[in-house]
């Protein structure tokens, strides 16, 4: 089974650099500790994914990442992946329950 993107893996190379940095610039401003993990496991998945995109064969900046844990025959994915959808899931509860970057509610 071929992944999706096998053609432009220097896009999603690109993506994940410019989504380490913006979440290492972020992170200077948490003072939420809800936020400190959500973003956290973001950090972690999308850097996992960028080392993965520039070490990996067939050669820098074009890597595949190895995924290897099968969701019941839904997709196929890793460990990123789900530190990547978990943190993704932690900020759309923080921000559906209005809590800052932060630590503060915002008002509605």
């Amino acid at each position: 089974m071929t992944s999706i993107g096998t053609e432009i893996t220097w896009v999603f190379t690109l993506v994940a650099a410019i989504a380490v940095v913006a979440i290492i610039r972020t992170a200077r401003k948490v003072r939420s500790r809800l936020w400190a993990v959500a973003l956290g496991l973001v950090l972690g998945g999308a850097a996992t994914h960028l080392l993965d995109r520039l070490f990996r064969a067939p050669g820098f900046a074009r890597g595949h990442v190895v995924d290897f844990i099968d969701y019941a025959g839904l997709f196929v994915g890793n460990v990123a992946d789900l530190s990547l959808v978990a943190g993704g899931l932690l900020i759309v509860v923080l921000y559906l329950r209005g809590v800052g970057i932060d630590g503060g509610r915002a008002e509605r």
